[in-house]
């Protein structure tokens, strides 16, 4: 693999790729969540790209940099697969995702590594944190000194686990050259990306990567939420000696970024397959991925939900925002505040500058007013313009979901 390849071909790739965007200017991210890029894993050749250097909240995406450094640890002699690693308050207050460690406990390194790739648990991100740098503040310094080592420069982190922090910011090209090092730098663990159940306690806990196991060729490696990102993705496939890199940020639900991702990989393939033209080799797959859709709805969240159903099928009754300490076990009708993967699981909640502080009250209208002028002013304009443009759209999906039914019955 060439890891740092960064030539004229993948210049020329962006420039063409369609969608594809200019490069990051912000320390923060936009309020656009979708991004999406896909590259050959040998060559570093971009397939796809859009809005593959914008600024994106990388969600748990980040541990596979907190794994990175652990992996490194394990080859210096630092550490080894057997050790085991003690679990501090701090680590032990970590919301979901989580294991649910006790201050005072300890987990072996291969169960954390196992708990990072398959729970995604935060709690777990910080225990690794703490043991490598002594704080997880200084292993995010670690993080990104890191990053730069592997050319992305335009990646910050603040934590291990990717919870929310403005400030820690990524773009999808970086995250594919993040997948890229780890398979070419740290190949003897990328094993461990395959798992699709981790057992702990008396717990079994799923991969949250659906394609692996599903779609052909796909290998791993790692999924991520919250309510700043969306939903994301990390993958990689190989098939017929080829190997491709797929990363989609920002999707609306974990189904429709599951879909998409999984014709991003079918796209590349074919793009591979096909025949190369010697005079313009930075237009391959241009016409293929043409014909994949940009995800309905790209930059919307999915809409929280509340043990299990949407949040806006509640009544507008107050409910209490006191943080649950799992999202695995039977929930009560309290508000589960979830950060991280859990979001896959069961209920899930993000909490944002929208929500008050945990342990407050309010009712759904209190919530969906916020909500709607937080969209209002992202979007420029008043409150009563944007209900004006979401009323439009509603009747114009109505128009068009009768006329096909009329079409259907003729």
């Amino acid at each position: 693999m060439a890891l740092l390849n960064l030539s004229l071909a993948r210049l020329a790739a962006l420039s063409v790729a369609v969608g594809s965007s200019s490069l990051l200017g912000a320390q923060t991210a936009t309020a656009e969540k979708y991004a999406a890029l896909v590259m050959d894993a040998e060559t570093n050749e971009i397939l796809h790209s859009r809005n593959a250097d914008d600024a994106r909240y990388p969600a748990s995406l980040t541990k596979v940099m907190t794994l990175y450094l652990l992996f490194d640890a394990i080859n210096a002699g630092e550490v080894s697969l057997t050790d085991k690693m003690s679990v501090s308050k701090n680590a032990a207050a970590q919301p979901p995702s989580n294991l649910k460690l006790k201050a005072g406990s300890k987990i072996k390194v291969e169960d954390a590594i196992l708990a990072l790739v398959t729970k995604s648990a935060n709690d777990v991100a910080v225990v690794v944190a703490e043991h490598l740098g002594g704080t997880e503040k200084k292993f995010a310094v670690q993080m990104t000194e890191k990053a730069r080592d592997l050319g992305l420069n335009n990646t910050t982190f603040k934590n291990a686990s990717g919870l929310p922090n403005t400030a820690q910011v990524t773009t999808a090209y970086d995250l594919a050259l993040l997948a890229d090092a780890l398979m070419e730098q740290h190949g003897q663990y990328y094993h461990y990306f395959q798992n699709e159940k981790f057992s702990w306690g008396r717990m079994v806990y799923k991969n949250h990567n659906d394609l692996i196991g599903d779609v052909d060729g796909v290998d791993g490696i790692k999924t991520g939420y919250t309510r700043a990102s969306g939903f994301n993705l990390m993958t990689s496939a190989e098939r017929d000696g080829h190997r491709v890199i797929a990363v989609m940020l920002g999707g609306a639900t974990a189904k429709s970024r599951n879909a998409h991702v999984e014709d991003l990989v079918e796209a590349a393939f074919a793009a591979l397959g096909g025949p190369l033209d010697p005079t313009s080799p930075q237009l391959r797959g241009t016409t293929v991925f043409a014909s994949v859709q940009t995800p309905a709805n790209p930059n919307g969240a999915a809409e929280p939900m509340l043990n299990g159903k949407p949040f806006s099928a509640y009544k507008a009754e107050p409910v209490n925002l006191a943080l649950a300490e799992t999202t695995e076990e039977d929930v009560t009708e309290d508000m589960i505040i979830v950060e991280g993967d859990a979001a896959e699981d069961l209920a899930s909640v993000q909490p944002s500058p929208a929500l008050p502080a945990p342990g407050a009250s309010f009712s759904v209208s209190d919530y969906e007013a916020r909500q709607t002028a937080n969209a209002a002013k992202a979007a420029g304009v008043s409150v009563s313009e944007y209900e004006a443009r979401q009323t439009e759209r509603a009747a114009n999906a109505a128009r068009v979901a009768e006329y096909t039914l009329r079409q259907t019955r003729r």
